[in-house]
């Protein structure tokens, strides 16, 4: 069976024979894609919204810095012009209502990527069944009861920042009286009331969210929010919630079993299934030994494309493919599938599997665009943390990777790449939440810069987001766009690998061509006013980046280059060993050179050094499974969008100052 094609992801290609024996719950979710109206100017004056705060904690008596800290962790105090989340939630209170969302293709579905990526075994392209319909859990139908509590209308909640969050209030109140304690203004008795507006089945997930809520109210938070409102919470030092008010919320005791998490985040272990079934064939990943046969040296970041409940079912089919961690949108809640050790079938290039941990964040498409919620962002931050203390993965956007940035591992499946997590990924704040914020490392004068736009301000037009070259609903971005000379009037760079024939890039959502987005890293190829050329895909590309609205900062570095009077060298996809290095039973894999080059007097940001690799495991036996290692060294370039490798050999590695 093959499934209608949709727009809002990738284009549209057909899809694979291969299908999941598992079905995804309703609603498959794509890309995230952020609507929002344009911001206003700001101001300091208290706002209309912190007066609707204000208004609602007053009618619902809910303490105000409760109402306040709840919102922040699901939203940040943003409307998104009435646009729903990733898991349909709306406005500032993320009132879910998912009954609004699409159908379509679940993530590794779609397209012609294949999420193994070996090229030592067949393409592996899965395709899963949608069932027409299934029961919303709570936590995604929270906009029908508050509507219900407030006589307000399912639209005007959706659209209406101020119902939004009288809706949000009604909500806690409600959770509150459910619990039978009184409308205390002490937001210290208010724990148990948050911890169930979180939706969350199980006590640690509820008490994970509720924690976060509190650690905003006694911190205090402030910002201007995507509509130029400035909004505000006094901290509340010393703050002591009533934690004890969990054991009356009647939840689940929590499921960690042998999950390797943090402690500050709910997380629990629901296994992937490493399964025989038949000829030869298994899945749905491969047992390894990481990080002593292998290290592990990317974080891949992903969406779901699918409710997690039914995300959760197909990663428990063994005919399906593999991700590490699931992440929860709408409390952050986290599942792991695979082991560190084990790799996961995810990214759509063996060699990044097999140094690489997958997160799948959950997402579907919710018309018009979506967003991510706080409370998932701050969940995965502190994954990441997590997994980067214990494997020593840098915290730089050379290793924590968005699937949009892995390359493919011959000419033949750069096409087919996945886009995700897409242009309205907010990679400045995930990186602050990292504790790795992004920011100037050398003079003005330095000869390579991060790319670094205001989230909030920076508005590129898209299309595709809904319909095939409709426009998508203006919004912030991660992603800066690339011209071939030093303004709007010059046409787009060109990817030869996207369009081997040399057709031109275009501003569609999932087209990469010519785009740089936030944390990535580029040598200067040119100034030219206010605009700066960066090399890219062996061009120069422009993008503007005037004094007043910097969309980049000055950076130092390592940079390679051609050899000395050499000619160009080959990009590749992989960093595999040279044929001598295999030993007779394993059979040489192809080093198959991308279809660009790095031409002779450019230059490229070094991410990292890394010895040449391949993992060997073809068979569900694992006797006879081994890491290859070779003499040959690479290094990671940021070559375009994506990330690229070249032999050490062919190159020069030389500072970015000279």
């Amino acid at each position: 069976m093959r499934h209608p094609a949709t727009a809002a992801h990738r284009t549209p290609r057909p899809r694979s024979t291969r299908r999941a024996a598992g079905a995804l719950a309703t609603s498959a979710l794509l890309l995230p894609l952020l609507g929002a109206a344009p911001s206003t100017a700001r101001t300091a004056e208290a706002s209309g919204l912190q007066q609707a705060f204000a208004a609602a904690a007053a009618e619902y008596r809910v303490p105000q810095s409760v109402l306040l800290g709840v919102s922040y962790l699901q939203s940040r105090w943003d409307a998104h012009g009435g646009a729903p989340s990733v898991t349909g939630g709306y406005g500032p209170m993320h009132l879910t209502d998912a009954r609004t969302a699409l159908a379509g293709a679940p993530h590794h579905s779609e397209g012609a990527e294949d999420p193994r990526g070996d090229l030592a075994r067949e393409p592996l392209l899965p395709e899963a069944e949608l069932p027409a319909d299934s029961e919303l859990p709570a936590r995604l139908t929270t906009l029908r009861k508050a509507a219900g509590l407030t006589g307000l209308s399912a639209e005007r909640l959706r659209t209406d920042p101020a119902a939004n969050v009288a809706g949000g209030a009604a909500l806690l109140a409600a959770a509150q009286r459910e619990l039978g304690a009184p409308a205390s203004e002490d937001p210290a008795d208010w724990y148990g009331a948050v911890a169930k507006f979180s939706g969350a089945e199980d006590s640690a997930t509820a008490a994970s969210y509720a924690n976060d809520v509190f650690q905003v109210i006694e911190s205090g938070e402030e910002r201007f929010t995507d509509a130029g409102q400035r909004v505000a919470l006094a901290a509340r030092p010393g703050l002591a919630p009533d934690t004890a008010q969990l054991g009356r919320a009647g939840l689940r005791a929590a499921k960690a079993g042998g999950a390797e998490c943090p402690r500050t985040v709910s997380c629990e272990w629901i296994p992937a299934p490493y399964e025989e079934f038949g000829e030869g064939d298994y899945g749905n990943h491969d047992l390894g030994d990481r990080p002593r046969s292998q290290r592990i040296q990317y974080i891949v970041v992903h969406d779901t494309e699918g409710q997690w409940e039914g995300v959760l079912d197909l990663v428990q089919d063994p005919t399906y493919v593999s991700w590490n961690y699931s992440l929860r949108s709408t409390d952050g809640h986290i599942a792991q599938h695979v082991k560190a050790k084990d790799v996961a079938w995810h990214a759509g290039n063996w060699y990044v599997n097999s140094t690489s941990v997958g997160l799948e964040h959950e997402g579907f498409l919710a018309a018009p665009d979506a967003w991510y919620t706080e409370a998932m962002y701050r969940s995965s931050a502190r994954l990441v943390k997590y997994l980067s203390a214990k494997y020593d993965i840098p915290l730089d956007r050379q290793h924590i990777l968005g699937h949009d940035n892995v390359p493919g591992t011959s000419p033949a499946t750069v096409p087919g790449m996945h886009t995700d997590p897409g242009p309205y990924w907010d990679w400045a704040h995930y990186f602050e939440l990292l504790g790795k914020p992004f920011k100037a490392t050398a003079r003005a004068s330095g000869g390579l810069v991060t790319i670094l736009p205001e989230y909030a301000e920076n508005r590129p037009a898209y299309t595709g987001c809904v319909d095939q070259g409709a426009a998508c609903e203006v919004h912030g971005s991660s992603a800066v766009r690339l011209y071939t000379g030093p303004g709007t009037s010059y046409p787009l760079v060109k990817d030869v690998g996207l369009r081997p024939g040399g057709g031109p890039s275009t501003i569609d959502v999932n087209d990469i061509g010519a785009r740089a987005t936030t944390g990535q890293q580029y040598a200067v190829a040119g100034r030219d006013g206010e605009w700066t050329a960066i090399w890219y895909l062996g061009q120069k590309a422009w993008f503007h980046n005037p004094a007043k609205a910097p969309t980049a900062v000055s950076a130092k570095g390592k940079v390679v280059t051609a050899t000395d009077g050499g000619a160009s060298v080959p990009v590749y996809g992989v960093a595999y060993p040279e044929a001598s290095a295999y030993p007779a039973d394993v059979p040489a894999q192809p080093l198959r050179p991308l279809p660009y080059t790095l031409p002779a007097g450019q230059k490229y940001v070094v991410g990292d050094t890394v010895r040449s690799a391949y993992y060997y495991a073809v068979t569900f036996d694992t006797a006879g499974h081994r890491v290859v290692t070779g003499k040959d060294r690479y290094y990671e370039i940021q070559f375009g969008h994506r990330v690229a490798y070249v032999r050490a050999a062919d190159v020069q590695l030389r500072s970015s100052a000279s």
